[in-house]
């Protein structure tokens, strides 16, 4: 008997990216060293309390559990492997090399067993799938249910974001199993833990996506949103964008952060987190550092003493913490003279902001939308009257926005505003004014329906006097909508 076995092109699965290194077993306990990172696991004979080899994607894999709880998995492995492994362990790890399949008969019922530093979902006694709670990053509880969501490893090119469990109610009196469950997945998860005190707190902010009022406690890596019905630690680097938008009313300030992944609450998402504020209400800040930290830390972005608009310091706040640019609209103006227009979206009514780099609309549901995302932008005949128009968004991935019910007098402002930033507009001859009768505008667009196009040749033969309000013989695409009156 050999006193080591070396293996190649052994694979370490991490968060979902599986990473090559090699595998040396001795009399002194197990090493691997991973190729990519040069990170080594070594596992000491002592400490060995059992090895599994099951079949696996990579070939065969083997697994082991150490005494204080740790699981370590190797996939790769031949199937002609197995017997001198199994006879390596018994010699010197005194352990049987125990032979385990994984469970493939596809139900989604099961048993969830805890043991040390992992989560088993078996069926019977063999297990279907396995969670390291170590990749855990946040468990949520809802009626019957558990949620976790997992970190993430940038190198791998699919992630799991997220498992849902149902847990069935039980007859047991003072028991709760989903808070049993979530307890045991906390125990050992890699959650955000709000430990010292927090930089500052902002108390009963009123905030529309999550709907309600919620206290939001900022620390130095997250921050802590709580409130009556939901509570949620939100990490800095899940913050995509911040931006500040002023209400068509001049005296309200939304506050609005982009983030990614989203925030949960049972089966709904919340890609935006969205403050609303009144531009009267001021408040004096103190931050919990002293003020050496805090010009260390902030670098004369924050003071520790700050007073002003509640929303200035908010923004303000957060701007230093999450280390972004906070977006504002930038010179567009509306017919109204406000710095958006308003409009509505699928159910609700709400504002649309032209920004210097895209489009944002709030609050329900939100929506934004770069210009590099943009194939091209349309303006169409309202649906219900000729007072309004709709404005339509098309992606590069085929998805499609329509902003309808945008008062007629908008038209104007917003085309501008379309041309000058060179997005490609559908009906581009319709503003400019060309002349174009109704036959030879279907002409250049009969190779494409557009519902628009037809309602409005319907109203056409029936209000002659808008036969002049459309164009465009130059071959680009065509739709529907009035020049400036």
């Amino acid at each position: 008997m050999a006193d080591t076995l070396e293996f190649n092109e052994i694979y370490q699965e991490v968060k979902g990216s599986m990473n090559d290194g090699r595998l040396r077993l001795s009399r002194q306990g197990v090493i691997f060293k991973n190729s990519k990172t040069g990170k080594v696991d070594n596992i000491q004979a002592s400490e060995l309390a059992e090895g599994v080899w099951r079949r696996v994607a990579l070939g065969h894999g083997l697994k082991l559990l150490t005494k204080n709880g740790h699981v370590y998995k190797y996939d790769g492995f031949r199937e002609s492997e197995f017997d001198k492994l199994s006879e390596f362990f018994r010699a010197h790890y005194r352990l049987e090399l125990a032979e385990k399949d994984l469970c493939v008969k596809g139900w989604n019922w099961g048993t969830v067993r805890f043991g040390g530093q992992l989560l088993s979902f078996d069926i019977g006694e063999q297990p279907v799938f396995e969670i390291p709670l170590s990749n855990v990053s946040q468990c949520t509880t809802g009626k019957n249910e558990v949620t976790l969501e997992f970190h993430q490893n940038d190198d791998a090119e699919v992630s799991l974001m997220e498992v849902r469990f149902y847990v069935p109610p039980t007859q047991e009196d003072g028991v709760d199993p989903v808070e049993a469950f979530a307890q045991n997945v906390l125990s050992k998860a890699d959650v955000i833990q709000a430990t010292g005190d927090a930089i500052c707190i902002f108390r009963e902010l009123q905030c529309l996506t999550p709907r309600g009022r919620y206290d939001i406690r900022i620390y130095p890596t997250f921050l802590h949103l709580h409130g009556k019905t939901f509570d949620y630690k939100i990490p800095y680097t899940t913050v995509l964008r911040l931006f500040l938008l002023p209400h068509k009313d001049q005296r309200q300030m939304f506050f609005v952060i982009s983030l990614d992944p989203p925030i949960k609450q049972g089966q709904t998402r919340y890609h935006f987190l969205i403050l609303l504020f009144s531009k009267d209400e001021d408040i004096s800040l103190t931050l919990n550092m002293n003020e050496e930290e805090v010009e260390k830390r902030f670098e004369g972005r924050l003071t520790k003493n700050m007073s002003g608009s509640l929303y200035e310091m908010v923004s303000r706040v957060m701007k230093a913490l999450v280390n972004r640019k906070i977006t504002v609209p930038g010179n567009f103006q509306g017919h109204s003279g406000a710095q958006c227009i308003t409009c509505s979206y699928k159910a609700s009514s709400g504002l649309l902001y032209p920004l210097e780099r895209g489009f944002i609309y709030v609050h329900k549901p939100p929506v934004h939308i770069r210009f590099d995302e943009i194939s091209f932008v349309n303006f169409a005949r309202g649906t219900t009257t000729t007072r309004s128009f709709d404005f339509e968004i098309e992606t590069k991935q085929g998805t499609q926005y329509t902003f309808s019910s945008i008062e007629r007098e908008e038209y104007g402002k917003l085309f501008d505003f379309v041309n000058a930033k060179k997005l490609n507009i559908k009906n581009r001859g319709l503003k400019e004014g060309m002349k174009q009768s109704y036959d030879e505008y279907a002409d250049s667009d009969e190779d494409q329906h557009d519902a628009y196009l037809e309602r409005m040749k319907e109203e056409g033969k029936i209000r002659e006097e808008n036969a002049n309000d459309s164009s465009d013989g130059s071959g680009e695409e065509t739709g529907e909508g009035w020049g400036r009156g």
